[in-house]
């Protein structure tokens, strides 16, 4: 039997990081209900609403520092958090997305004991050269540059000692906070918190297992075989098992040194093309995805006479895509680029974006809007866009912005925190990029698969139009017979300021109300009280106390 490498945190360790980490999120939780739910029912809700930024912010640069120097499960969770745009405010997530899974390294011998205890030969025998000092060193593990005995050049990356024990216990931490926040309706309207923790849970198990990663990198290699400009390194099978992964040494130019990239005569703005292009690829045809674009996994090898291949290493982190989300997705993206605001509202019903009850004619219109105003401007023109858009933008749909009626599927999870990091490094590669100018043509390539035939186009709206004539008797016949009984209603709706208006008014009559009558038995309780009548007076304390707690309950 293959020995296993003895972990380095004893159980009173890893009972301190636990406890730490659930302080931290304890903490946070309490002054989150004294800001935002006591203070605004005492009257003080401007005051929250003032501060509300600038707290976020500060809770998040403090998760921050304590990811960074926790590691393990808690840099992923910051990752995993910065692209839930649809959950959490801007504020937090923009200051969790610089968070890196960047921490010390192990030292050489901990790393030896990993890797003898795996391949089962002292590290001598295994490789005719290791270099000591790894290449890069990540939450979970670290890469070092070797040469095999046969002569040819890896990189071997190995697992952390004692990391699954790490991962147990910040999962175990992890959960207990999710069932507090089970209780916090405005996170639980909008995510199912059970389905991330296992997404989340899945996903980070599979990043540990270096033989599925194994798999993924030649999932890769065959689907860019007949690809000559992008380069998926080779798997070495014999030096690779479920905690080492030996991969073909494909290092070159780091895809954000700009500098080297310009000396190799390399243009970005083809470098930020491809990337794009291999993603769309990736995403709408093969619904299988390398999740996580972050600068230290994609590298530019320059060919020689301005000719290069775009290079991908790290495939622990994929995305998985069910034929009805890549359906849906394939759908938004004709829909935007050819601005049918319709055929969006169907792309967010097939993926599951919309929360129930949700206005989709409101949503129509304001996508309709963003078409009409934001449609073909690159990021740095939406950057530049004047502030009073965005105002009148905001103020125009304010019911929507107030309501968020979005939430993201959990599969739709690492796609999201992709793209994001994807759309940052293509602006950074060529400020002037352009997303428009590429989806366009894509999304033809796509509709024109869809369509199929000039025949079977013709077939489809015959078919369609027959349906309609047969059915249309029977919908006359349904309407007058409505008419003559008088059951034909005309619905009206006011204008969406006035009914956040009417709203606010009638919630703060309520509050108004219930303060009364919360005074008011406050006040004749203690009277009685303190007047001899204990029963009495205890009673009218009682129902105070029942009735301030229905409505902080009612927030």
């Amino acid at each position: 039997m293959t020995p296993k490498a003895s972990s380095p945190h004893t159980e009173r360790a890893l009972r301190a990081r636990a406890r730490r980490a659930l302080f931290f999120f304890a903490r946070a939780l309490v002054g989150a209900l004294l800001w935002d739910v006591v203070l605004a029912h005492l009257g003080l809700g401007a005051l929250a609403r003032r501060t509300r930024t600038r707290r976020y912010r500060h809770l998040a640069r403090r998760f921050r520092a304590l990811a960074t120097d926790l590691g393990g499960v808690w840099i992923k969770v910051g990752q995993f958090l910065s692209a839930r745009v649809d959950v959490l405010p801007e504020e937090v997530t923009s200051e969790l997305a610089g968070l890196q899974d960047e921490v010390p390294p192990e030292p050489l011998e901990a790393v030896r004991q990993v890797l003898e205890a795996e391949l089962g030969e002292p590290l001598e025998a295994a490789f005719a050269w290791f270099d000591p000092t790894p290449l890069a060193s990540a939450s979970l593990g670290q890469v070092h540059r070797a040469r095999l005995k046969t002569g040819e050049a890896v990189a071997v990356k190995v697992q952390r000692p004692g990391i699954e024990d790490l991962i147990r216990v910040d999962l175990a931490a992890l959960q207990r906070v999710l069932g507090w926040l089970r209780r916090y309706r405005p996170i639980t309207r909008r995510a199912d918190l059970e389905a991330l923790f296992q997404e989340f849970s899945r996903t980070l198990w599979q990043e540990v297992d270096y033989l599925a990663e194994a798999e993924n990198a030649r999932r890769f290699a065959a689907m860019f075989a007949d690809d000559p400009t992008v380069r998926i390194p080779a798997v070495y099978a014999q030096r690779t098992t479920r905690r080492v992964l030996t991969l073909e040494d494909v290092y070159f130019i780091k895809i954000t040194d700009f500098e080297a990239i310009d000396r190799a005569g390399v243009d970005r703005a083809e470098v930020a093309d491809r990337l794009l292009r291999t993603y769309l690829e990736q995403i709408f045809i093969e619904g299988f995805f390398h999740a996580d674009p972050h600068p230290g996994n994609l590298f530019v090898e320059p060919l020689g006479d301005g000719h290069w291949r775009l290079v991908f290493v790290d495939f622990g982190m994929v995305g998985h895509l069910t034929p009805q989300a890549k359906a849906g997705l394939r759908e938004l993206a004709i829909a935007v680029a050819t601005r049918d605001a319709d055929r969006i509202l169907v792309a967010y019903r097939q993926l599951g974006m919309l929360l129930p009850g949700a206005d989709l004619e409101r949503i129509r219109q304001a996508e309709q809007v963003m078409l009409d105003r934001f449609w073909g401007l690159n990021l740095a023109e939406l950057r530049r866009a004047h502030p009073r858009e965005m105002q009148r933008f905001a103020r125009e749909f304010r019911d929507l912005l107030y309501e968020m009626p979005f939430q993201v599927p959990t599969d739709l999870i690492l796609l999201g925190r992709c793209l994001a990091l994807l759309s940052g490094l293509c602006t950074a590669l060529y400020p002037e990029f352009n997303v428009f100018d590429r989806l366009v043509p894509f999304a033809r390539r796509l509709l024109e698969a869809e369509r199929g035939s000039p025949l079977d186009l013709f077939l489809d709206w015959l078919l369609a139009q027959g349906e309609a004539l047969l059915t249309m008797p029977v919908r006359l016949e349904a309407a007058l017979t409505r008419i003559e009984r008088g059951e034909l209603r005309v619905m009206a709706r006011a204008s969406p300021d006035l009914e956040e208006r009417i709203l606010r008014l009638t919630q703060a009559v309520d509050r108004l109300v219930g303060a009364v009558f919360f005074g008011a038995l406050l006040l004749v309780g203690a009277l009685l009280y303190t007047s001899g009548q204990r029963l009495l007076g205890g009673a009218a304390l009682t129902l105070a106390a029942l009735l301030l707690a229905r409505e902080l309950l009612r927030w």
